[in-house]
């Protein structure tokens, strides 16, 4: 599937994941697509429509890693780009003309050889920002094309190490118990962030967010923002989907959703406070060096958390849309 879609073949990336798909998968795909079924259903629903809007598709994965849960589930991770000259509207997102990215995270749970469930994100507004269509706020951290590994070896082909695995998830674990005792339980020291991350990690977010450099990136352009709007993170916890596993140096975590939230007060994305209690989606990957983490790759849905807080994002773009032309570009050829 994937070596097909670095060809830009959504009818060969169709045949290879039905022989590997189980017939009633359920891939749960990001706001808009929303619940899929099949091979068919979700070649049919989200790649089609993308490679027509970008004839050229190119797929770059740059994290591909499997491993276990605690709890015995198998999953595979792939991180990565979609790249294309769009030249076609998209979800009524204007063409550009020009190369456009779009970061993927997707997530595969395996039973007996094949795929029972998907659980992706893929960074719609980070595409909307690169037409010039992005309707909302603008973001705190730095919007940029993220990139892979700096060390490069997200690919992981090695034989699995199940011992270096649970180190990995244990750090990230432990790490995630720590980040959700502030501010319930404490000041920010409760978090003890310079036992667990690096000095000059990156904190890469979703378009909307942007990424952040160190722990202070991290804090002032998202964290903060975000707990003010929602101090009540982490104490809700029924109906939530957590799924942690690693692999080498690298950890995963994939859940659908994986947290659920009230935004009580000002400050996320320039969203008003509702006091709406909403659920997250969040996938995310880890790259731990020298037992501390380095880079921090991270996909929220925020057009689902939009839509939860009655904001149509792209009700909002269709108003934008009034004075653009959406008929397809066509480049000269000489």
């Amino acid at each position: 599937m994937r070596a097909a879609l670095h060809q830009g073949d959504v009818a060969a990336a169709k045949q290879a994941l039905t022989d590997i798909v189980a017939p009633d998968a359920v891939f749960h795909h990001c706001h808009p697509f929303g619940d899929l079924t099949g091979a068919d259903g979700y070649c049919d629903a989200a790649l089609a429509p993308l490679q027509a809007a970008w004839p050229d598709l190119e797929r770059r994965d740059w994290i591909v890693m499997a491993g276990q849960t605690p709890e015995g589930a198998e999953w595979v991770g792939c991180g990565g780009h979609y790249f294309g000259t769009f030249l076609s509207p998209w979800l009524d997102i204007p063409p550009t003309g020009h190369l456009t990215h779009m970061r993927f995270h997707e997530f595969y749970r395996f039973e007996r050889g094949k795929v029972v469930e998907s659980q992706a994100i893929w960074d719609i507004p980070e595409v909307m920002m690169q037409a010039g269509a992005w309707p909302m706020a603008p973001s705190l951290g730095r919007e940029l094309c993220v990139p892979g590994p700096a060390t490069q070896n997200g690919l992981i082909e090695a034989p699995h190490d199940a011992q270096q695995a649970a180190a990995s998830t244990q750090h990230i674990a432990d790490m995630l118990d720590h980040l959700t005792r502030h501010p319930a339980k404490g000041g920010p020291e409760v978090m003890q962030m310079e036992r667990f991350w690096h000095p000059k990690m990156n904190w890469y977010g979703p378009a909307g967010i942007g990424t952040g450099r160190g722990v202070d990136g991290f804090r002032n352009w998202h964290q903060i923002p975000f707990l003010r709007a929602m101090p009540d993170r982490g104490q809700h916890v029924d109906g939530t989907d957590y799924h942690l596993f690693g692999e080498a140096n690298y950890a995963a975590v994939t859940g659908w959703p994986n947290m659920i939230q009230s935004v009580s007060d000002d400050g996320w994305m320039g969203i008003a406070p509702s006091g709406k209690k909403i659920s997250m989606r969040s996938l995310d990957f880890w790259r731990i060096e020298a037992g501390k983490i380095r880079e921090n790759w991270v996909l929220v849905d925020l057009l689902d958390a939009y839509r939860q807080l009655g904001v149509d994002v792209f009700a909002r773009l269709h108003e934008f849309n009034k004075a653009r032309n959406l008929g397809p570009i066509r480049l000269p050829e000489n």
